[in-house]
């Protein structure tokens, strides 16, 4: 036996506490306020909206600030190398974690029992209180302020044609100036590097380089402060971040030959086999007579940061701790920029006051393939697309055994709460019926504390994956499908509201548009989650009755395929508008499922998935044998 694995088992509990949320303190402030700013909107109180929404964007920015601060402070002071043996760098880990939690606590406040929601986090992300606020300056009759909040709205929603259109309508309103449309939440890297393309293209060149060189040290500074929110093991292959097409000064290096070569050397360190760069630089080396070498400043980070995941992968292969060691507020995923428009977690969002709308042609993902193999023996193709009278449809059985059906159900009695995925809403579809769920990472809590069988937690963590699996696969997608969102969910009919019932138990929408049966279109724009890209629904019972699975036609009325749930049944399918679905009203028992989203894109990926398979990686990599946690370091997904 190895020496080691007695403290190492001792350090275990402890580091899952830092893997898994704390449930201790306060409510935070940010979430609060913005919800007192909704509730004023629909109230017509705009003077409160104002009020509000302006403290809670202040509060969010106070906020991560105080994160970063803390998070460079605490990582000078314990810092992690790879040369550490195995307790070392749990030591590291954890002080580094306690130094987090004070330094927070003692800018901002104890730590909170409540954690932001999943929906919040995504609001703040996509810029939606600068909906509101363009809205309510409107109606304060404060066009410059209405201005200044349609722009930063705009500049992460470029697609919303309606808040377009209303752009268009301040330029011409009195009082109102082009300085008005600023972007609130521009980083200094991205002013300095806007400000240069204007330059640029009025032929000031010294001046255009004189701020791309800015942009690229304030560049490094926002890329400092991101890594230090980081939740997770940092990739940088894609750097898609650094869309600077005229960051390379080389473009405006007008007789400055050996500079535009150096930047162009510079370029290709993190864009490797460009081929119009390749060239570019192929030909500053023939004008000049030689070669010349990268900037050392960016060389230089990119070997630290080379070496930052290097040190980063070791740690989560050793424990996957460290990155939830500030339990303050939930991460927004590591990487923050803002012109990205991340995924949601429960396929619904309110707080959106108006629909604009824009026409999106409604196509499948892919190449339409499906018929892959299905992975798992006993696995039975029911119905393919024609079939169910559509495309980018599946029904398959067996996909679960009767006896995982049944501990995934007892799972479901203990871990699922009221409203859990709908800001606590207990009945969000309709009033007839109560609406339960939980998510893989809140059921791994659950067994780590004891609450529920840790082998039952694992089922449903391994339930998702062979289901993703399976749907990948069937669908013969050619790149990998990522998690969006995973939902243990129960609907149970509420005794003494089923007579003459004529509600569905989940309205017909799609995944990943809103639904407009009366233009037969599906628009493709938030609040959907329009990262979306397939669904699955996996059922565990078939003792209730009604609760029937449709697709309908786009009108949302005409029932093209329906689906009657029994244990194993999964119904898979593209989440876009090709697919309208809901469900018929459960009238009698209790209807459980586990509903899954999934995209194509790793940058919408589910954060609290990560966090679950930081979980289970720690769990397996110790080798735990029983010691009350029921963990088999066995288990395969």
């Amino acid at each position: 036996m190895d020496g080691n694995l007695f403290p190492t088992l001792i350090f275990l509990p402890v580091l899952l506490s830092a893997v898994l949320p704390s449930s201790a303190g306060v409510l935070e402030p940010y979430d609060l306020l913005y919800d007192n700013a909704v509730e004023a909107f629909y109230s017509a109180d705009y003077e409160s909206v104002v009020r509000y929404m302006e403290g809670a964007l202040s509060s969010h920015r106070q906020v991560r600030a105080t994160r970063v601060r803390c998070r460079l402070r605490c990582q000078d002071q314990h810092p992690l190398d790879e040369s550490f043996s195995d307790l070392r760098f749990f030591d590291s880990v954890l002080r580094r974690a306690a130094c987090m939690n004070k330094c927070i606590e003692e800018k901002v406040g104890t730590q909170s029992l409540h954690k932001v929601s999943e929906d919040v986090v995504q609001d703040f992300n996509r810029r939606i209180p600068y909906n509101y606020l363009q809205q309510a300056y409107q109606k304060l009759q404060r066009p410059d302020k209405a201005a200044e909040a349609a722009h930063t709205y705009f500049q992460a929603n470029p697609e919303h044609v309606e808040m377009g259109r209303d752009l268009e309508q301040y330029k011409n309103l009195q009082g109102v100036e082009e300085t008005h449309f600023v972007d609130r939440e521009a980083r200094p890297h991205q002013r300095s590097f806007t400000a240069a393309v204007q330059l640029y293209d009025k032929g000031d060149y010294d001046g255009a380089t004189a701020l791309f060189e800015e942009a690229l040290v304030e560049y490094y500074k926002a890329d400092v402060d991101c890594r230090a929110l980081c939740q997770g093991p940092q990739k940088f292959e894609g750097q898609d971040h650094l869309r600077y097409r005229y960051s390379l000064h080389e473009v405006v290096s007008a007789g400055r030959l050996e500079e535009a070569l150096q930047c162009a050397l510079t370029y290709l360190l993190f864009h490797e086999g460009e081929e119009f760069m390749k060239e570019n630089a192929d030909y500053y080396r023939e004008e000049l007579g030689h070669d010349a070498e990268p900037r050392e400043k960016a060389a230089w980070y990119q070997r630290r940061h080379k070496q930052e995941l290097k040190l980063l992968l070791i740690g989560s292969k050793i424990m996957g701790a460290e990155f939830t060691e500030g339990n303050y507020w939930r991460s927004t995923g590591g990487r923050d920029d803002s012109n990205s428009v991340p995924s949601g977690t429960d396929g619904w969002m309110e707080y959106v006051p108006i629909s604009h709308k824009k026409n999106v042609t409604v196509t499948s993902p892919q190449s339409l393939k499906e018929g892959g193999p299905l992975l798992y023996e006993g696995v039975q193709l029911v119905q393919n697309s024609a079939a169910l009278n559509g495309t980018q449809r599946v029904l398959l059985d067996h996909v679960l055994s009767e006896e995982e059906c049944a501990e995934l159900r007892l799972l479901a009695h203990t871990v699922t709460m009221a409203g859990d995925g709908y800001k606590g809403r207990m009945s969000p579809h309709t009033p007839n019926e109560k609406f339960e769920g939980a998510s893989v990472l809140k059921t791994l809590q659950h067994g780590f504390e004891g609450r529920v069988p840790m082998r039952s937690a694992r089922l449903f963590y391994e339930t998702s994956e062979r289901a993703r699996r399976i749907i990948e696969s069937y669908f013969v997608l050619n790149s990998t499908l990522h998690f969006s969102y995973t939902h243990l969910v129960c609907r149970t009919a509420i005794k003494g509201q089923q007579d003459h019932r004529n509600d569905l138990s989940h309205p017909i929408h799609a995944d990943n548009c809103l639904l407009d049966p009366d233009a037969n279109e599906c628009w493709k724009e938030p609040p959907a989650y329009t990262n979306r890209d397939y669904s699955a629904l996996l059922y565990l019972n078939a003792d209730f009755e009604g609760g029937e699975f449709i697709f309908t036609e786009m009108d949302a009325k005409t029932v093209t395929a329906s689906v009657k749930p029994k244990c194993g049944r999964m119904v898979g399918f593209s989440s876009g508008g090709e697919n309208p679905h809901g469900v018929k009203a459960v009238t009698s028992g209790q209807r459980c499922a586990v509903a899954l989203w999934f995209t194509l894109n790793p940058l919408y990926r589910e954060l609290e998935r990560l966090q679950a398979d930081e979980v289970v990686q720690a769990l397996d990599t110790q080798h735990v044998f029983g010691q009350g946690l029921n963990i088999n370091p066995k288990d395969e997904l």
